[in-house]
């Protein structure tokens, strides 16, 4: 064959494993309907993890195929601009271009055994347009309270869900509904011609619940709104909530919580729907929140090297207490931190960096419950060398030489987390006044709690390893210590048998490697009387071993208590719900 005919095939082989890959991430997503209705919550966290692994495992597949069929595909580097525009011929009319462009990048890396960072190679700009791909199943369905009423409208979008579970009590969820509009919309308000109510044709599955996320459209204003449905234990449907403020909306789809499945054929239909509802998150954000992460990181990716290009200030490193795990930088013109693994430990850390690896890779698969950052984790990384303070150049020399390169006027740092950049908690609360160092605490020793009910321990408790957000949540950031909370056996201390056993620098009793005392907990992590203190109002219970005992048995006995996205005084049954004929 030719080299165009070379280059055809290749093109073909790389977009016939990206097919697979999203039929089979669609075919999981659209799964999320009936595992909600057979109420199968194990199986949904299982699909989850899956579908994560899915995407490394079908790229190698696609690799594996070019090497073996294309061998000249590995030494013939003139041919991969040839293989890109045939690509690019192939994507006419695809339903899923952007993603299909970003699995072209991820094979062709692989095949080539190293990073190309030129636009001849690979799509460092999508290169085909993503607006009004049609679909065979509309996006989004529409509803018009003009025609038949806001009731009727409400029954319509509820009974569109085509759920396989009977409701428990329709007319009564529909009345709810009502009078929650009429609540967030207080009359009198002009109603426009084009007043109507706009759904995504997909629930938004995640956990025990299915969402109906959508918009009021009323002449010039939208208005996002989510409703969150679930079930009784006899499966019987109900409304939950609606939520109509944008903050408990970016909450839903925050990315400190497992990504939701959604069954979509034209994925950027969806996030520009997303995207007007929540202007404030980034394309990057949505599709990462979707279960799309590898999308995701390419738009930051993209993201990144835009804002670089319109920027002049220099990669610093971080505020707060440096770590003895990772080196951690940032830029102060965006919002978001950079954790490089170092190349060794500082004692006392006794771990290693495919511990680490392991521990942050067991973040992502698991449900964070809003309380875990989640992160973006890259290699090969080419960032411009004098953006870079020459203090933070020369750590990176010294503590991380085996992950940086220098090339040209680049610096390729060959691997690194991103998280959201958050103001550290110790930072938060150092001379706070009385109101927010209540409002810190109380948040922190909420995030141990629910990170606990999730089945997970912390590990180091350090109010340096926490950060807060802009909204003031509270979330754990520093996994290398992280486990389950099964794994962990939490003692009482044993009472001393003497005063000279108290004096003495070493415990007087045996300790496991699995052990933790609670009673310490208080004593490493806030010194401070008066933290102290105000620690006690609120959390007292978490310094009693049987606290943590209690909910190892609830979790081992599948009792887990449920964590809401959402505030608990929104929930319709902590509010008075509308008698029959009210509203």
């Amino acid at each position: 064959m030719n080299s165009a005919s070379v280059a055809l095939a290749v093109a073909r082989a790389i977009l016939a494993g990206f097919d697979k890959h999203y039929r089979m991430f669609r075919g999981i997503s659209a799964a999320a309907k009936g595992r909600f209705e057979r109420a199968e919550w194990q199986e949904g966290w299982e699909a989850n993890r899956t579908r994560i692994e899915m995407y490394d495992r079908r790229v190698a597949e696609a690799v594996q195929t070019i090497k073996t069929e294309f061998p000249e595909s590995r030494s013939d580097e003139t041919l991969w601009p040839q293989v890109k525009l045939a690509y690019i011929s192939l994507l006419y009319e695809h339903k899923q271009p952007e993603c299909a462009e970003t699995f072209f990048n991820s094979v062709a890396c692989r095949v080539l055994d190293r990073s190309y960072y030129h636009n001849q190679y690979l799509f460092w700009r999508p290169s085909v347009s993503t607006e009004h791909l049609p679909s065979v199943t509309p996006t989004y369905r529409s509803f018009y309270p003009g025609h038949g009423g806001l009731r009727r409208a409400i029954t319509e979008l509820l009974a569109g869900c085509r759920l396989k579970n009977p409701w428990q009590d329709l007319r009564r969820d529909v009345r709810t509904l009502l009078a929650a509009v009429r609540e967030r919309f207080p009359a009198p308000r002009e109603v426009h011609a084009n007043f109507q109510i706009q759904a995504l044709s997909s629930l938004f599955y995640r956990n025990k619940a299915g969402y109906i996320v959508g918009r009021v459209i009323n002449g010039n204003a939208e208005f996002p709104f989510a409703v969150a449905l679930r079930q009784l234990r006899d499966g019987q449907v109900y409304v939950d909530t609606v939520l109509f403020r944008p903050e408990h909306i970016g909450a839903l789809f925050s990315l400190g919580r497992a990504y939701f499945m959604v069954d979509m054929e034209v994925p950027s239909a969806y996030i520009d729907f997303l995207q007007s509802l929540m202007p404030a998150k980034s394309k990057a954000e949505l599709y990462t929140a979707v279960g799309l992460q590898k999308q995701g990181k390419t738009l930051f990716y993209r993201d990144l090297h835009n804002h670089l290009k319109h920027s002049t200030d220099q990669f610093v490193h971080a505020p707060g207490t440096k770590g003895m795990v990772m080196l951690v930088f940032t830029l102060p013109s965006f919002p978001y931190v950079f954790k490089m693994i170092r190349d060794h430990f500082v004692p006392p850390k006794d771990t290693s960096e495919q511990k680490v690896r392991e521990k942050y890779l067991m973040v992502k698969y698991h449900d964070r419950v809003g309380r875990m950052a989640d992160t973006l984790e890259y290699s090969d990384v080419a960032l411009p060398v004098d953006r870079f303070s020459p203090a933070l150049l020369a750590e990176m020399e010294q503590l991380v030489p085996s992950k940086i390169e220098r090339d040209g006027d680049r610096l390729v740092v060959k691997h690194l987390y991103i998280e959201r950049r958050l103001t550290p908690l110790d930072v938060y609360l150092k001379g706070a006044a009385d109101e927010r160092l209540r409002h810190g605490l109380r948040e922190y020793g909420a995030a141990l709690r629910e990170m606990a009910q999730a089945n997970i321990f912390a590990g180091d408790l350090l109010l340096k390893n926490f950060g807060v957000t802009r909204f003031g949540r509270v979330v754990f950031y520093d996994y290398d210590e992280i486990c389950y909370l099964t794994e962990v056996n939490f003692r009482r201390i044993p009472r001393a048998a003497s005063y000279e056993d108290e004096l003495r620098d070493e415990p007087w009793f045996s300790v496991g490697p699995s052990d933790v005392f609670p009673e310490e907990f208080p004593t490493f992590v806030l010194a401070d009387g008066k933290r102290r203190e105000i620690f006690f109002e609120y959390h007292r219970d978490l310094v009693e071993p049987e606290t943590w005992v209690e909910m190892q048995r609830k979790i081992r006995a599948g009792e887990q208590d449920e964590l809401f996205p959402y505030p608990a005084e929104l929930r319709f049954r902590n509010r008075a719900r509308p008698a029959a004929g009210a509203a």
